[in-house]
């Protein structure tokens, strides 16, 4: 790998107070890069909570936020750097990809005593950027703020926003766009693709150090392990079913769930054109460079579970020196991971109706339900936040039905749901305050989103997404005041399709 030298400022190291180990890793892990100078940066959003929590200074944030951010001022203590990976991409496989637009400023210990990376997406090129200007428009930058951070709020792992800066530049794409630097916080930035990186150079040393780092710094308590490896295997699996179990159950859909978009820490990230379920269907397919529905929303466990079956191709040396033993071990991972997405998948879906036990036929009323969401073409969200209302007969009925196009041919189901419920241990108070724990009553809807970025690209005028995300910080509340974010699009502000950043 190729080097770029940096300087850092004197800056109060208090700032952001890093400890850096990936950087301690070998050289081919990683470019040492320092960001590309904005001509003129402007600290659009810090989230001082996040900063709080990551233990960082947030009154020297609030004076110095755009020139840290926008990587025009690197503070005492870091150690930028693009991280190095390969990976599928729409089944395709690419040997050398990496940051090519992010640079991982370092890594900081927070409150909680666990380890976040802190890297800046748009700061310019890197080693790894091939044709690209390394940069980032402002539109995509307010997309992944506003959906990582409703994301969180929603109880999903996922990266998160510490800052969006302009950087009074512009960035050329289809059309000229002002550029932004986005400021992302993860646990790890270490990808099924990082791992590939290393098994295409035939390098099983770099995957040994790896899988070690990772051990240690995302699943310490396999360190006593008879089979280490065997184990963080399973371990990864298990995380990427109960993630992905997560997006369906809030009608999420990732868009491009290539290899170098699976973390192994089990996050979810790389907000590109990812969009959120308005009508129903299990089809379901937004992102334009999707041509073929291979992400489509139904289609994403079993994505997860081929990208997983890639992952154990590179662990194959590590899990066993006998090639058919590893190969068996590793296949079994891949079997159970299709059992424990179903048993995390079918637990939040009885969530979902009220359903704290479990019996046999749960399964069934489930996709019963959804059958009739996609045939009535009803509004994922709104059907279950209204579900909660009719747990005796004729209470709010109404509501629930005005979700589909045909309510009368919800009757049948309901009486079934409620012969089921009768068998439930719950009171009905309780089950109701349940079911309105799992089911929001806001997400990122995806013309909302596009409605505040037009507004700041187009007028600089970012009261919408300040807005949005006031709503989406208590998604499971009823709050009055906002009740037409809960509102699906008109026909005339649908979202048909959404669009990577790059």
């Amino acid at each position: 790998m190729t080097s770029t030298p940096f300087e850092t400022t004197a800056l109060d190291a208090s700032a952001i107070p890093f400890d850096n180990s990936y950087a301690r890793l070998p050289p081919q892990f990683f470019a040492r890069q320092a960001p590309s100078a904005a001509t003129a940066p402007r600290l659009i959003k810090l989230n001082e909570a996040l900063a709080e929590e990551l233990g960082l200074n947030v009154e020297a944030l609030k004076r110095e936020g755009a020139a840290i951010f926008s990587g025009n001022l690197v503070p005492a203590g870091a150690d930028p750097l693009a991280m190095a990976y390969a990976g599928h991409q729409f089944g395709q496989f690419v040997p050398q990809l990496g940051d090519g637009r992010a640079i991982l400023l370092g890594e900081v210990v927070d409150r909680n005593g666990k380890r976040r990376d802190i890297q800046l997406k748009g700061a310019g090129q890197t080693p790894f950027s091939r044709r690209g200007d390394g940069r980032a428009a402002l539109g995509p930058v307010l997309r992944e703020y506003i959906v990582s951070e409703a994301m969180h709020a929603l109880g999903v792992p996922t990266t998160r926003a510490l800052a969006a800066v302009t950087t009074g530049q512009p960035v050329y794409r289809e059309d000229i766009l002002p550029g932004a630097v986005f400021t992302r916080v993860a646990a790890s930035h270490i990808r099924v693709g990082t791992f590939q990186f290393f098994a295409a150079r035939g390098d099983d040393e770099g995957i040994r150090t790896l899988a070690d780092y990772v051990i240690d710094r995302h699943y310490p308590e396999l360190k006593g392990s008879d089979a280490p490896y065997l184990a963080l295997y399973r371990a990864v699996s298990e995380r990427q079913a109960a993630l992905i179990a997560r997006w369906l159950q809030i009608g999420f859909i990732h868009g491009v769930m290539n290899t170098d978009n699976m973390t192994i820490s089990g996050e979810t990230i790389d907000f590109g054109p990812c969009a959120f379920v308005d009508t129903y269907h299990a089809g379901t397919v937004f992102s334009s460079i999707d041509q073929n529905g291979r992400y489509a929303y139904a289609n994403q466990p079993a994505i997860g579970q081929w990208n997983l079956a890639r992952l154990g191709e590179t662990l194959l040396p590590l899990i066993d020196a006998d090639v058919d033993r590893a190969v068996e071990a590793a296949n079994a991972v891949i079997k159970d991971y299709g059992e424990r997405f179903q048993h995390h998948w079918l637990a939040g879906m009885r969530r979902k109706i009220g359903l704290a036990n479990t019996e046999e036929d749960d399964l069934d009323l489930v996709q019963a339900l959804l059958a009739l969401m996609q045939d009535g073409e009803a509004d994922f969200t709104l059907a279950f936040r209204r579900l909660s209302g009719t747990m005796e007969a004729g209470m709010d009925e109404e509501g629930f039905a005005a979700s589909f196009k045909d309510p009368a041919a919800l009757s049948p189901w309901l009486d079934r749901w409620r012969e089921r419920l009768s068998r439930d241990p719950q009171a009905t108070l309780q089950r109701k305050a349940a079911m309105r724990r799992v089911n929001p009553a806001f997400i990122p809807r995806n013309h909302r989103i596009e409605q505040a970025i037009q507004a700041a690209v187009e007028d600089d005028d970012f009261s919408l997404f300040e807005a949005l995300l006031r709503v989406l910080a208590k998604p499971y509340e009823d709050q009055p005041e906002f009740e037409p974010y809960t509102r699906p699009p008109q026909p005339a502000e649908r979202v048909l399709q959404t669009f990577c950043g790059t």
